[in-house]
């Protein structure tokens, strides 16, 4: 298999969607008003982030340190949790139900590489039914779906789908009463 000479790969802006400047102004808006380690409320997240066309439901709550790489292209529903230092790498779209825990510095990506090939940029989509709690450090990639009412124990790497009602990653479940209450 031959070295790809990654001076040679597409762009990093085939995900973008908008103009040059539009994502900018996202950056910097990102930083002070998202990102912000701040107690900043969440009503004024979820103003910027409707704002940059994020479609977020009714009492969702967010923690400081939230990263959202494109608004546009993130849904999440009524009263769902975004725990601190969730980073939403959406080069894709990430769908969110309502009343969803997504815990401490969870990750959901939804970009890969075409390694063997050239480097270029593959999305696929996340859905997170309605339900579920995705618990801290977790990393959601894209093609992912994972299950109403399903938790994801923390420190697993989910790609795939996990069933409604499931209990998924290293944690047992016997550990469980003991570690999540």
């Amino acid at each position: 298999m031959p070295v790809i000479n990654l001076e040679d790969a597409p762009g990093e802006r085939t995900a973008w969607d908008r103009p040059r400047l539009y994502v900018y102004l996202w950056a910097i808006c990102e930083l002070l008003f998202v990102y912000n380690p701040w107690q900043i409320s969440s009503v004024m997240r979820r103003r910027v982030l409707r704002a940059f066309g994020a479609e977020i439901g009714v009492g969702v709550i967010f923690r400081p340190r939230t990263r959202v790489k494109f608004p546009w292209k993130l849904h999440i529903g009524d009263r769902s949790w975004i725990g601190e230092g969730v980073w939403f790498h959406n080069q894709d779209h990430i769908f969110v139900g309502h009343d969803v825990a997504i815990s401490q510095e969870t990750f959901l990506t939804t970009g890969s590489h075409a390694h063997r090939r050239d480097m270029a940029l593959l999305t696929r989509p996340i859905i997170v039914e309605s339900g579920a709690w995705i618990s801290s450090r977790c990393i959601i990639l894209g093609g992912s779906r994972i299950g109403r009412s399903s938790l994801i124990t923390p420190l697993t790497v989910v790609t795939g789908t996990i069933p409604a009602n499931t209990i998924f990653g290293s944690a047992k479940p016997q550990d469980l009463g003991r570690r999540f209450v």
